[in-house]
Formats: C-alpha cells, sequence, structure tokens
C-alpha cells in the first residue's frame, strides 16, 4: 500500500496515494473540467478491466457499477462545459491522474485471482478517497462557475458512497 504523503512545493502539493499532483492556487474550471473527465474515465478503465478479469461475482458488480456510473458523470460533464462553452484543459493535476491510472492498468494486469480482486479495491478505496479529498480541498472552492460548482456538489455523495461500497468489499477480501 502506498503511504500518505502531503509535501508542499511552491505552487504545488503532491497526494503521493496517488501520485495527484493539486495546484494550490487552484484550478480555474477548464482545468477542473480536463481533471473531472480524467478522474472518472480512470476509475472506467479500472472498471472495465476487473469486469473482464475478477472471478469475483462482488467485485464484478462493483466494477459494473463503477463504469456506469463514472461514465454517467462524465456524460454529465462533457454536456456542461459544452454548455458553458469551456474546452477543457491539461493540467499538472490532470496529466497526474492519467499517469496514475496507467500505472494501476499496469500493476493490475499483471496480477490473477484473489491477489487481483485485493489490489483492484484497494485502490478503488485509496483513488475513491483522494478524489473526496481533491473535491473538497480543491476542486469545489476552486470552481467559479456556479453551475460547474453545483454539479460537483451534486455528484459528490456518489463518490462517497463508492468509497463506502469499496470498504465493505475490501473487508470480504482480507
Amino acid at each position: 500500500m502506498r503511504k500518505f504523503i502531503a509535501a508542499a512545493a511552491s505552487s504545488l502539493f503532491v497526494l503521493a496515494t496517488t501520485g495527484v499532483l493539486v495546484q494550490a492556487a487552484g484550478p480555474n474550471d477548464a482545468q477542473i473540467a480536463g481533471i473531472v473527465v480524467t478522474a472518472n474515465q480512470v476509475d472506467i478503465d479500472a472498471g472495465k478491466l476487473a469486469q473482464k478479469s475478477s472471478k469475483n461475482k462482488e467485485v464484478k458488480a462493483f466494477a459494473k457499477q463503477m463504469v456506469t456510473d463514472h461514465t454517467g458523470v462524465n456524460k454529465q460533464a462533457t454536456a456542461l462545459v459544452k454548455k458553458l462553452k469551456v474546452k477543457p484543459q491539461d493540467s499538472d493535476t490532470k496529466k497526474s491522474l492519467k499517469e496514475g491510472g496507467d500505472q494501476n492498468l499496469k500493476k493490475l494486469k499483471g496480477l490473477k485471482g484473489k491477489d487481483f480482486d485485493k489490489a483492484y479495491i484497494d485502490n478503488e478505496v485509496t483513488y475513491h478517497q483522494a478524489v473526496i479529498d481533491a473535491m473538497d480541498k480543491t476542486l469545489i472552492p476552486s470552481a467559479k462557475n456556479p453551475e460547474l460548482k453545483e454539479t460537483l456538489v451534486k455528484v459528490r455523495p456518489a463518490f462517497v458512497a463508492h468509497l463506502e461500497h469499496a470498504k465493505s468489499i475490501q473487508q470480504t477480501l482480507k
């Protein structure tokens, strides 16, 4: 399990559990849009892999829910950015989310059976907690557009529910 370390460095701090870089000054709305879409896509990709790779009925069902729910959030986010005429922008946070997601997939692809299930669910717990923390501490407070902020606030409970669901599965895999 990766260690949780938060370290300040100039205008950035690193959330080492996921390798996520978050700008201390806060991302702008276009960067937030890019972060949201990328964060959801990372979980969609991991969920698709878990649906194919896991033999555990509960893990497969959770993975299917992650793909469905995060695809829905991405559709909402995409519709909102089109409505607001905001083009999602790259940021260090977006790049590090993508890299962390790619590293996780690579790791998971090398595992089988219970080892795969445990690694997938452990990552889901860590990932959802990190995303909730980023939403609470950075994304929601930094959002300037009221509709963007409202969307983030509305989808937050789903991330909390995912975290709690993942934790309950995690307990069964010990």
